[in-house]
């Protein structure tokens, strides 16, 4: 029998490269896809002695064009894909006002358009075939507005109201879609947006996930089929809280805190 195969965006790091080691350990071979080339490469020679077949693509998803491109690369691979993980992401922290108009547009881009697209042009080879699942790497700030995080937090509002519509509409198909919505997680993201100065108080170690947890989390949701997994019981009590209040009382309670954040 033939190898599954996964595709995995945003694979250099992160949540990405820990799904490409799960995915590996359970006999996927892969096809790799993002910038850094350098990592992509020590990642592909990592899983190789596991006997997963590898395909590295060096590619920039922020781009308008790379979604289409990146699908006629793996068409001329000539393998099918069985598994597409949207996993690609950008996070911007700060007030909204302050933000480039350049980052603006490259993380509604990344987290959004292309994911969509993406999804648009794989699903349509998996629905063809009868079969095929696509996990989508939201996060626990799709529940609720997050201001200081305002627009990353509705880009990824909008990966888990996609994946909720459109697992309703392949019902049926043979294939799912999961949107796998983790808290803060020990990356290299996290880090970033939490060393960018006072505005953004330390966070205590404990209320940050480990990244191996995530993503063996993200891959049994994908594969058991299962529409939104929120990964820890904390995340879940605070996913559940922003659904079950009114929306201004998650909104002025948010707004608050995230005005102190700022003013920080």
């Amino acid at each position: 029998m033939p190898r599954p195969r996964a595709l995995i965006t945003g694979a250099s790091a992160g949540i990405g490269a820990e799904l490409a080691r799960v995915f590996a350990a359970n006999g996927y071979d892969l096809i790799l896809v993002a910038r850094r080339a350098d990592r992509l490469t020590a990642l592909r020679d990592e899983l190789a002695p596991q006997g997963a077949d590898v395909a590295i693509v060096v590619k920039d998803l922020a781009l308008k064009t790379a979604a289409k491109s990146l699908h006629q690369d793996v068409k001329q691979l000539g393998v099918p894909v069985d598994v597409l993980v949207n996993n690609a992401g950008i996070a911007y922290g700060g007030a909204f006002a302050a933000m480039e108009a350049d980052d603006v547009s490259r993380m509604v881009l990344l987290n959004a358009a292309s994911l969509a697209a993406l999804t648009r042009l794989f699903v349509t080879d998996m629905v063809a075939r009868g079969s095929g699942r696509i996990l989508n790497v939201a996060s626990l700030a799709a529940f609720q507005a997050v201001p200081s995080m305002s627009l990353y937090a509705a880009t990824k509002a909008f990966v888990l109201s996609f994946t909720e519509g459109l697992s309703e509409e392949l019902r049926g198909t043979g294939v799912s879609v999961t949107a796998l919505c983790p808290g803060l997680t020990a990356t290299d993201m996290v880090h970033d947006i939490t060393q960018r100065g006072a505005a953004f108080p330390e966070i205590p170690s404990f209320m940050i996930a480990d990244v191996k947890s995530v993503a063996q989390e993200g891959y049994d949701a994908c594969i058991n089929g299962e529409v939104v997994r929120v990964p820890g019981l904390a995340n879940q009590m605070s996913a559940l809280w922003s659904q079950t209040q009114p929306r201004w009382l998650v909104r002025t309670l948010t707004g608050f805190f995230g005005r102190q954040v700022l003013r920080s």
